[in-house]
C-alpha cells in the first residue's frame, strides 16, 4: 500500500472536488479547465496561452497591469495542466501530450491558427514540447525560469553533474527516483525515513534572497498548493516529476528556430541566483540555440513572475516577434 498512491478525487465525481471553473472536453473525453483574462479575444490583436508551474493552477497571477494589457491588445488563457486544479489527471501524460492539449484548448476557445504560448518554471518544459510537436501553430514562445532536466543527452555531462551537485542532496534523491524508479516517486514523497523533494515542502534553502522578499511582497495571497493538488499529489506534483525529469522522446538542444523567417522569436527569461534551476545549463541552451533571445537578470531568482515590469517587458518582448 506504501507504494501505490490513492486513486485521484476527480473534480465533479462524487467524492471529488466541485467544478468550478469553465472547461473544454478534450478528444478523449478529458476535461481542461481555464480562465480568461484581459481583452475580449474577439477585439485582442494577440492571444496567449499561459502554462503555470509545480504546485500552480490556472489562477496562477500575471503580475501585469490592465493598461499595459489593453495597450498590447492582448488576451490570456490560464489553464490547469493535466491532474492539477480542476483538470482531468492524465496518466498517459507525455510532453508530446501537453503539447497537443494546448493545440486542442485554442482550437476549442477559437483562437485562431497561430498563438503564443508562455511558461515559467515546469510550465516552461511544456513550451519545448509546443516547439517540438506544434511549431506551425506558434506566433512566439516564452519561457521563464523553465526548469531543466538533467538527463536531457544535449547537455556535456561534466557541466550535468556540476549543476546537478547544487541542488540540495534531497532533491537529488528525490530526482534520481523520478527518473530511474518512477513507480517509487509516490512513495519516496510520502515516506518519513529520508528528506523527500525540498521543492515540495518549500524548503527556505531553495529560495534565493530575491525569492523571499517577492514571495512575502507580492506572494502572500497567492499560494496556490492547496487548490492546484486538491485531485490528489500523485497526478498533479509526483507525475509532473516522473514526466519532467523521466526520459524524454525528444532533446530541446536538437530543436531548430521555428521562426526562420523572423515572423516570430522565442525568448528565454532566467535569474543568476535561481536556486532550482541553475543558470549554467541554461547559458549553455542560449549558445547552442543562438535563435532563442536570452535574457539573464543579475541576482534573480526563480520566481521572476513577481519581479515589477518583468511580465510586461516579457510581453513586450514576445510581441515584438523577430524585430
Amino acid at each position: 500500500q506504501a507504494f501505490r498512491p490513492p486513486p485521484p478525487k476527480i473534480c465533479g465525481t462524487p467524492g471529488g472536488p466541485p467544478v468550478t471553473a469553465p472547461r473544454i472536453k478534450l478528444r478523449d473525453g478529458r476535461h481542461l479547465a481555464y480562465k480568461e483574462h484581459g481583452l475580449p479575444k474577439d477585439v485582442a490583436k494577440h492571444k496567449i496561452v499561459f502554462v503555470h508551474g509545480f504546485t500552480s493552477c490556472r489562477l496562477d497571477p500575471m503580475i501585469v497591469t490592465n493598461e499595459v494589457i489593453e495597450e498590447l491588445g492582448v488576451y490570456v488563457v490560464t489553464f490547469d495542466r493535466p491532474g492539477y486544479g480542476e483538470s482531468d489527471p492524465d496518466p498517459n501524460r507525455t510532453p508530446k501530450s501537453l503539447a497537443l492539449d494546448i493545440e486542442e484548448l485554442a482550437d476549442g476557445l477559437g483562437l485562431g491558427s497561430r498563438f503564443y504560448v508562455m511558461g515559467k518554471s515546469m510550465g516552461g518544459q511544456v513550451v519545448w514540447g509546443c516547439l517540438k510537436y506544434i511549431p506551425q501553430r506558434l506566433a512566439g514562445a516564452a519561457l521563464i525560469a523553465p526548469v531543466i532536466n538533467y538527463w536531457w543527452p544535449g547537455f556535456p555531462a561534466d557541466l550535468c553533474k556540476e549543476a546537478y551537485n547544487l541542488q540540495l542532496p534531497q532533491d537529488q534523491w528525490a530526482l534520481r527516483v523520478a527518473h530511474h524508479a518512477p513507480w517509487l516517486t509516490y512513495w519516496w514523497n510520502t515516506q518519513k525515513l529520508f528528506p523527500s523533494s525540498g521543492v515540495i515542502s518549500r524548503k527556505r534553502e531553495t529560495m534565493s534572497r530575491q525569492d523571499i522578499e517577492l514571495v512575502s511582497t507580492y506572494g502572500g495571497g497567492h499560494d496556490l498548493k492547496k487548490e492546484a493538488t486538491q485531485q490528489g499529489e500523485f497526478e498533479s506534483l509526483h507525475r509532473d516529476m516522473m514526466i519532467g525529469f523521466g526520459k524524454w522522446e525528444f532533446d530541446p538542444m536538437d530543436l531548430e528556430n521555428p521562426f526562420p523567417n523572423n515572423e516570430g522569436s522565442v525568448h528565454l527569461w532566467q535569474g543568476d541566483d535561481d536556486k532550482k534551476v541553475p543558470v549554467i545549463l541554461q547559458r549553455y541552451i542560449a549558445q547552442k540555440l543562438p535563435w532563442i533571445h536570452y535574457h539573464e537578470l543579475p541576482g534573480g531568482g526563480h520566481v521572476l513572475h513577481f519581479v515589477p515590469g518583468l511580465i510586461e517587458g516579457v510581453l513586450r518582448a514576445l510581441l515584438r516577434g523577430g524585430k
